[in-house]
């Protein structure tokens, strides 16, 4: 079993995500270290790369902060790096396939497996193509996180019956970003999904509060937030660290309630 899903063990996960190097690779090694001790079950880490398709303004913006201060892929492993040496939390990648690709896949998952990368998201990958990317995840043992979204139907237990790690599922059509209202079914997609597999359900897209969180949680295994926290760090900057890790306590501690 993977650390991943290890991390579900113990309850009700919350899952945060930071753009790194948003507003500097510096910052993000510490915020990230700050959301462990915090009680974050999972972490994910933004890949940043220009064309983010799946994100809205706020983190579009936010990779486009850590782009022009000069992060890479090679920049970012080395933060990675730096952050295993202070936490033993599960970390995963959120990034797009052009940035893989480009980095070439046996290389870019020998270095997920070097620094201690436990999994990677790519939404702009369809299921048909996963196997390009997954069979290599599955050679470096790196989880493949599979997405499923309201529009997924009958696809949701095919997508599901392969899944490693934990299943992200996408709250709402659109764009990353905070929502007040999300999709009617939620309760029966991660049902349908549960008829199929016992990997764990954390849902995200538009999460912004404890209050949120706790209300997806209590339909799924966990909560995943993004835009939220990225709002912190672009109003705070350098100095985000110790208000992103009060909302990611506010949060686990809403979760697990």
């Amino acid at each position: 079993m993977s650390r991943i899903r290890d991390a579900f063990k113990n309850g009700k996960a919350f899952i945060p995500f930071v753009t790194g190097g948003d507003p500097d690779l510096e910052t993000t090694e510490k915020l990230v270290i700050a959301m462990a001790k915090a009680g974050a079950d999972v972490i994910e880490i933004g890949l940043a790369f220009s064309d983010p398709v799946a994100e809205g303004l706020v983190i579009q913006a936010a990779s486009k902060r850590a782009l022009d201060a000069g992060t890479t892929t090679d920049k970012l492993f080395d933060s990675i790096k730096n952050i295993r040496k202070e936490v033993d939390t599960p970390l995963i990648i959120m990034t797009y396939i052009n940035p893989v690709y480009a980095y070439g896949f046996e290389k870019f998952f020998t270095k997920c497996k070097e620094v201690g990368v436990d999994g990677i998201i790519v939404p702009d990958i369809p299921y048909e193509e996963k196997h390009e990317v997954s069979d290599v995840c599955e050679k470096y043992g790196v989880d493949f996180i599979s997405m499923v979204a309201p529009t997924s139907n009958d696809r949701i237990k095919t997508i599901c019956s392969e899944a490693t790690g934990f299943i992200y599922c996408v709250s709402s059509l659109g764009v990353t970003g905070v929502r007040s209202e999300f999709t009617a079914n939620l309760s029966g997609m991660v049902e349908t999904i549960r008829s199929v597999t016992d990997v764990p359900v954390a849902i995200g897209f538009g999460i912004s509060s404890p209050e949120q969180a706790k209300e997806m949680a209590t339909i799924s295994d966990g909560a995943i937030i993004g835009s939220a926290i990225v709002k912190i760090v672009e109003k705070y900057g350098r100095d985000a660290v110790e208000p992103v890790a009060e909302f990611v306590k506010s949060v686990k501690e809403a979760v697990r309630s």
